[in-house]
């Protein structure tokens, strides 16, 4: 396993306690924590270089704006992008996947066109879509599904038609931890010349990506994932696309000239990047990304699935508990998906709080995903670099008072079940 515990000196909100306990972090599938580097150098930027970028005419803006671009060109070899200009700077992985659905989808789909996801998908994967759908009289068809929730790709061939126009899939599932195989994606999406959009909130903190090994049309994911600051997003996309698809706001630094009754717009990443972005946040990315870059992604993708295979056979141990996702670690990242029979996910996640204990609870914005389970929501326990099997051992003990705090015996389990 990784040196966690190092590493966990590193990050100075997991020496603090919550609720009076030591904290044991396991939410890092909504946000990771930022170790020190990282918020110094935020604070360094507002302290010695705040200045707007790619306007000024003094030396603080130079200075600024080659900060800027430098994570620009970081994360064009994090992801092994052909060129800087394919990397456009976003608020989140939300707003990526719909810059794709407002300036490539509704301005290139026509009626009748289709759009392949899933019912695994996060909201931020569905929701743009359906938006297109109501805009432009496009059908949302959903790619099958397997028992153990992983893409049936045998069964993909009978949802595509010559109709399909856009494939868009998350690399990995925020709630279940499911990893899919974009190889296989990207062999069908070309084989009905459909641009394929991969979601990589998941999957870039987690997985080692290559935008040109994968042959993806666009990339999408958020920095505050993976040890960086909220408000900092990115979108890979092919320059070719990129090209042809309209601005997806309007405003300063996006254009090339403006006359009283028109626009021209400004040359790639500019044309997709209008008004102030946040230059501290994306500053202190570049920092998160040598982070990452120094543990590596290979390694904390195998720590992770270390931890899996202390953490479920556990689990399966305790009476009352319920797992989901595939048990082929090959095909699963660091994310435990649980309920305890009985008992409400919110009440999972209050009683573990009252331990120190941090998960999330709820439909994680999944809801056709728990929909197609038959359940509310679970419970959710996401690890990451700094999390080791003393973790597992917190939240083990935590769900035992959960059982404890209910009562929860053997013969109510029996009849629940009935």
């Amino acid at each position: 396993m990784l040196d966690y515990k190092k590493i966990k000196l590193d990050f100075p909100i997991l020496q603090t306690q919550m609720n009076g306990k030591p904290l044991v972090f396991l939410d890092s599938a909504a946000s990771s924590q930022k170790p020190q580097k990282v918020i110094d150098a935020s604070s360094d930027f507002y302290r010695c270089r705040n200045a707007n970028i790619h306007r000024g005419a003094y030396r603080l803006s130079y200075e600024a704006t080659d900060l800027y671009e430098l994570t620009r060109t970081k994360v064009k070899e994090f992801i092994n992008a052909r060129e800087p200009e394919e990397i456009i700077f976003t608020r989140n992985t939300t707003e990526s996947i719909n810059l794709i659905a407002y300036s490539y989808a509704i301005k290139f789909l026509k009626e009748g066109d289709e759009i392949l996801v899933s019912e695994m998908e996060h909201h931020s994967n569905l929701v743009p879509w359906m938006i297109v759908a109501q805009k432009k009289g496009v059908k949302i068809k959903h790619i099958p599904l397997t028992e153990d929730y992983q893409y049936d790709y045998e069964k993909i061939p009978d949802v595509l038609t010559e109709r399909t126009k856009v494939i868009s899939v998350a690399h990995m599932s925020n709630a279940i931890g499911t990893i899919h195989d974009l190889k296989k994606i990207s062999y069908y999406a070309k084989q009905v010349n459909a641009i394929f959009v991969v979601d990589g909130a998941q999957g870039a903190c987690h997985l080692p990506v290559d935008v040109q090994e994968i042959d993806c049309d666009f990339y999408a994911m958020s920095a505050h994932k993976m040890l960086g600051p909220t408000g900092v997003g990115v979108l890979y996309g092919k320059r070719e696309l990129l090209e042809m698809m309209d601005p997806f706001m309007g405003g300063g630094d996006m254009i090339l000239t403006v006359w009283k009754d028109g626009y021209k717009p400004a040359p790639l990443p500019n044309k997709f990047e209008a008004g102030t972005p946040n230059i501290a946040g994306v500053v202190a990315y570049a920092v998160a990304l040598d982070y990452l870059k120094s543990i590596g992604i290979e390694n904390i993708h195998q720590h992770e699935v270390e931890i899996l295979q202390y953490a479920i056979p556990k689990l399966k141990e305790i009476p009352f508990v319920r797992l989901f996702g595939t048990e082929d670690f090959s095909k699963r990242g660091g994310v435990i998906s649980f309920l305890v029979e009985g008992v409400h996910p919110h009440d999972i996640g209050t009683i573990l709080d009252q331990e120190g204990i941090a998960i999330r609870a709820g439909h994680h914005c999944c809801e056709p995903l728990m929909k197609k389970i038959g359940i509310p929501g679970t419970a959710r326990a996401s690890f990451y670099l700094y999390n080791g099997i003393e973790d597992v051992d917190a939240l083990i003990k935590g769900i035992e008072k959960v059982i404890e705090i209910f009562k929860l015996k053997e013969k109510r389990y029996i009849t629940v079940q009935k």
